[in-house]
């Protein structure tokens, strides 16, 4: 493969979304929730949706995750319609193609870190003995090795978050969805989740789409869309400022490693 073909198969979108509409019924009114969104998501790109409670935000993200169908329009992912799936054929889709970071972490209680990170390769027909691999090499990965035996209320905030990004990743999904990912958490262990976020789309050349209402954590994101009323109102290319951002962390933790030593 030339160089020229190797750089557009990196920018080929991995989602398009073209002219969607969500409309609900509430007794006799009717409710844009979406109102004529159309975007495109590049493969290997951290997007940020911004908007604020009721933007359609959270509609949005739930559309693309093929949860909630659209009213009109069309919705793309890795080459096929979202929209024309039925529930069986979106379970299998979520199940080979996307991973999720939930704002409330969603992990089991009976479970230590690397038993909720496999969990999902359960679903997959994976063996207990490559489960437990692959979910230590990614307990590894979020930094969580002395902590891989403990269960959820034994780890802070910040930790159950790393092993949901970890749970996220060990079905090795082409895109990531991520609701509200530091929703639950103060402003310098959500930094550190959204730099790990980084890292992640960075080194493992992942597709990430998180919703957030925050402007701070969207700055780390490479795309920022802005979503108000149910429709986009701004849409920036923040490649820059995001890589900045990640070069800011490295110097940071360099810092934090001498001092520590």
């Amino acid at each position: 493969m030339s160089g020229v073909e190797k750089g557009k198969e990196k920018t080929k979108p991995v989602i398009v979304v073209k002219d969607l509409y969500k409309v609900y019924r509430i007794g006799e009114n009717r409710v844009r929730a979406l109102n004529g969104v159309s975007f495109s998501i590049n493969r290997g790109e951290f997007c940020a949706i911004v908007g604020t409670s009721g933007s359609g935000k959270s509609t949005l993200l739930n559309m693309l995750a093929g949860l909630e169908k659209p009213t009109k329009g069309e919705i793309v992912i890795v080459g096929e319609h979202m929209e024309r799936k039925n529930e069986n054929q979106l379970v299998r889709f979520r199940r080979e193609h996307i991973g999720f970071i939930f704002q409330s972490f969603n992990l089991m209680g009976t479970m230590n870190a690397v038993e909720n990170v496999a969990l999902p390769l359960t679903f997959q027909g994976v063996s207990k003995r490559e489960r437990i691999k692959r979910a230590k090499k990614m307990v590894h990965m979020v930094g969580l090795d002395k902590y891989w035996d403990h269960r959820p209320n034994q780890m802070s905030g910040g930790q159950q978050q790393r092993v949901g990004v970890a749970r996220a990743l060990v079905v090795n999904p082409e895109i990531i969805f991520a609701d509200e990912p530091t929703g639950n958490l103060d402003s310098n262990t959500s930094r550190e989740i959204m730099s790990l976020m980084q890292n992640v789309v960075r080194e493992q050349k992942r597709t990430l789409i998180m919703v957030t209402h925050d402007n701070t954590l969207a700055s780390f994101a490479d795309k920022i869309i802005r979503i108000v009323d149910g429709k986009i109102v701004d849409m920036v290319d923040n490649t820059e400022k995001a890589a900045s951002i990640v070069s800011e962390t490295v110097e940071s933790e360099k810092v934090e490693a001498v001092a520590q030593s």
